[in-house]
């Protein structure tokens, strides 16, 4: 009786690795989608669209440089006024993504990114913090170098 008992132990606890493996490739999945789906929004001049990823909402925080900007909407008009034309946006990468899932509905992303435009190119780092909400996974802060 109590081998079979252990049997089942094993059975359910490598079940519950199994499925706790599964669940975070989806979120990483998941978190990659909205991030790729931003990539292609940017690479076509649609920041509206690039802003989708994000929280919007008063309480979203945006971090580059010396800058903080809180607000969805403060943060979308600083991207319009930063980048006005398809020539200042050029074209985007993220690379070197590293996802930490750190719950059901959070999770930690750290990476690179690189804009090829002229004079020259911009690039950095940074750091996401990414919520599930109803809607799907959306940015609530996002520190940029």
């Amino acid at each position: 009786m109590k081998n079979i008992l252990f049997a089942i132990l094993l059975i359910f606890g490598a079940m519950s690795v199994t499925f706790g493996q599964s669940k975070d490739e989806k979120i990483k999945a998941d978190i990659r989608k909205v991030m790729d789906e931003q990539v292609a929004a940017w690479n076509r001049g649609d920041i509206d669209g690039f802003m989708k990823g994000y929280w919007n909402s008063p309480q979203m925080t945006f971090v580059s440089g010396d800058n903080v900007t809180k607000g969805w909407q403060q943060t979308t008009d600083r991207y319009k006024k930063n980048y006005n034309t398809r020539e200042k946006m050029g074209v985007l990468t993220f690379s070197e993504l590293e996802i930490e899932v750190l719950s059901k509905d959070s999770a930690k992303v750290l990476g690179r990114w690189h804009v090829a435009h002229e004079p020259k190119d911009d690039q950095g780092r940074f750091t996401l913090i990414f919520r599930k909400f109803k809607d799907g996974w959306r940015i609530i802060h996002d520190h940029t170098s």
